[in-house]
């Protein structure tokens, strides 16, 4: 009643019938859990719990009439949609209601915010969107309605709201299916109210005649009224229930985290021995391979305090490096000019390299690739590593200068230089 002793048209939900209420199985039946649930029985994950249910109504009527802490509008990006529900609000809450409404500048897809009540029994609306339904897209559209729900109860929780109103979000001009809209609402709030179900009181769905047949059939599934209506309605369950909080879950966005991800998976004894199993695919890329602070290494081989192991470490894998380069390049061309010759080992056992510079036609060839492919011979030679080579080059002028002066009697000039199997051609090449 109003002060003026007229009956209101708001409705109080404390007034209102919960779901748990209009349950008659539970008063009837004498069964214990014992003897409906045997051992090897399997239990619904949405389990038999009468301190929900008692949260949950389900009133068929206008959302708007609800007097509860805030309600629900379902609209569009702009905040104008012109649906049944949001027409009714806008009526009955006053044209202050429009001017609130521009300071929010509009709302995206899956998100809410917050206004007053202004002329309406509750104090509080919250605007949602939708989203548009595509069977294409379904798993995005899946997405977006659950963060509507989803969103719409943590900022309730936030405001610390006592009961919240819920109409139908996907409406019908977005085209989503009403019953896969269903499902994802009811589990929505269900698992939400047992993480969080301390911070609310009353959930009300307010449906219209076309939707309460719908609600009717699927409340049972999320909010089991009795242990026989739990298990009779297991069955009837999708198969894709969400996770913990009711998101929609798509195994192909899924982080999976592997403890070996070097072990087969078939074969468990390897999985428990945890050695002997191949891991060089692993840590094949730059990153994989990465040890400390690589700036931090490389200041202190500039400085020269870099400890004699981490040097040597660092010639390891630079020598890996050209290795592996080395072995992918095509040398033909080289091998064809006939100037590099291997010829033995010295006394050290290192090995003797020799480079005929008579025999690189230097005016028709690029001499930065010889010296990279030359390179290349060298280290495709997979038995000289840190023992060092030792190379002789005779060079081209000087053996001209023999020939045209074959009386000076003097031998062609060598240059010999000693490196080791980390260091560059260009360091010793004239």
């Amino acid at each position: 009643m109003d002060p003026l002793g007229a009956p209101s048209q708001f409705v109080d939900v404390d007034t209102l019938p919960s779901w748990g209420d209009s349950c008659e199985d539970e008063l009837n039946s004498s069964d214990t859990t014992a003897e409906i649930f045997q051992e090897d029985t399997v239990r619904s994950p949405f389990l038999y719990n009468k301190d929900i249910n008692g949260k949950v109504v389900l009133w068929k009527g206008d959302v708007a009439l609800l007097n509860c802490t805030a309600i629900v509008n379902t609209s569009n990006e702009s905040l104008t949609d012109k649906n049944p529900v949001s027409e009714s609000i806008f009526m009955l809450a006053g044209p202050d209601l429009k001017e609130d409404l521009q300071k929010l500048k509009g709302c995206r897809t899956g998100e809410a915010k917050l206004t007053k009540g202004f002329n309406l029994a509750a104090r509080f609306i919250i605007h949602t969107v939708g989203p548009k339904y595509k069977s294409r897209y379904r798993t995005a559209a899946e997405s977006s309605l659950y963060s509507c729900y989803r969103n719409v109860l943590q900022l309730a929780k936030e405001q610390s709201m006592s009961s919240v109103g819920f109409c139908v979000i996907n409406s019908a001009k977005r085209g989503y299916p009403l019953e896969d809209a269903t499902h994802i609402a009811l589990r929505t709030v269900r698992r939400f109210l047992e993480i969080h179900g301390e911070t609310i009181e009353k959930v009300v769905f307010a449906v219209s005649d076309l939707e309460e047949a719908t609600y009717q059939k699927l409340l049972p599934l999320y909010f089991p009224r009795s242990l026989k209506e739990e298990n009779r309605s297991l069955p009837y369950l999708p198969a894709d229930i969400g996770n913990a909080e009711g998101e929609p879950v798509v195994p192909e966005r899924q982080i999976r985290i592997s403890e070996k991800p070097g072990a087969p998976e078939d074969n468990q004894e390897e999985e428990d021995e945890g050695l002997g199993v191949d891991l060089s695919f692993i840590g094949s890329h730059a990153f994989a391979r990465m040890e400390g602070d690589i700036d931090k290494q490389r200041k202190l081989i500039l400085q020269g305090q870099l400890s004699e192991a981490a040097l040597q470490k660092q010639h390891q894998r630079n020598y890996n490096r050209w290795l592996c380069q080395a072995r992918s390049e095509d040398l033909s061309d080289i091998a064809s000019l006939k100037a590099l010759y291997q010829t033995g080992v010295d006394n050290c056992g290192r090995t003797v390299m020799v480079v005929v510079g008579r025999n690189i036609p230097v005016t028709l060839i690029d001499m930065d690739k010889v010296q990279e492919e030359f390179e290349g011979c060298l280290f495709c030679s997979s038995h000289i590593s840190f023992k060092g080579v030792n190379m002789v080059f005779y060079h081209l002028f000087c053996l001209r200068t023999e020939r045209q002066n074959p009386s000076c009697g003097q031998p062609a000039p060598a240059i010999f230089c000693h490196i080791t199997g980390t260091d560059r051609l260009s360091s010793f090449c004239p």
